[in-house]
């Protein structure tokens, strides 16, 4: 049996695990910046899988695939920079993360779009970069 001391602690060591996962609920500064880190995590990962995706549909073009990685490249060395730029003005403060990956987010999610965009092009469709299947 548990000594009662411990009974009384383990809700309370628990808790914050329980806020983690409440991100509709967070009530607190590190539970929301965690929550925007997890909205940014999961944008990234589907713009990951479907740059895949499109990777693996230009496989048969090489110069168009180095257009792609330069493009992607390009992209994230400039929402890391605007993310910067947008939340300097809270920078240095207990906010800052939250700001910094909701724009992470925001704009992961546009680029999401746009090759969602690309993945939906037509066979014989030149204006589109990658071709359809």
């Amino acid at each position: 049996m548990l000594p009662r001391f411990l009974l009384a602690v383990v809700p309370l060591l628990l808790t914050p695990l329980a806020q983690a996962d409440d991100c509709a609920n967070a009530a607190d500064q590190r539970t929301m910046n965690e929550c925007a880190a997890k909205d940014f995590k999961n944008a990234d990962t589907q713009l990951n899988a479907l740059y895949k995706q499109i990777n693996e549909r230009l496989k048969d073009n090489a110069e168009s695939k180095q257009r792609l990685v330069g493009a992607q490249r390009a992209w994230v060395a400039f929402r890391d920079a605007e993310c910067t730029f947008s939340a300097s003005g809270v920078a240095g403060g207990s906010v800052y993360p939250m700001i910094y990956s909701n724009c992470e987010a925001e704009l992961t999610l546009k680029r999401v779009e746009a090759f969602k965009t690309y993945l939906k092009c037509q066979e014989g469709d030149l204006s589109c970069p990658v071709p359809g299947v």
